[in-house]
């Protein structure tokens, strides 16, 4: 789902692109309840200044259920 919805053109795994390394955000939210359904969330309508001044565009073509399991993986990572 990552490379479907585009999400590795400014993300990766472990290493900084535009975006923060999906770690760190696993790494930043962990133990946060409500994390999951706030990165899908995000994932769909966009946000900025969590990481910075660089924006993450909305993706509204990713459904809620797809947002749900790319947030729930993202925050998997360790």
């Amino acid at each position: 789902m990552l490379k479907k919805f585009n999400c590795m053109a400014c993300h990766a795994i472990d290493q900084k692109r535009l975006g923060p390394p999906l770690k760190n955000v696993a790494a930043k939210y962990a133990g946060d309840n409500s994390a999951a359904a706030m990165l899908a969330k995000k994932i769909q309508v966009g946000g900025a200044g969590a990481w910075g001044q660089m924006p993450m565009p909305a993706q509204p073509q990713v459904s809620d259920a797809d947002a749900q399991t790319l947030a729930e993986y993202i925050l998997s990572l360790k």
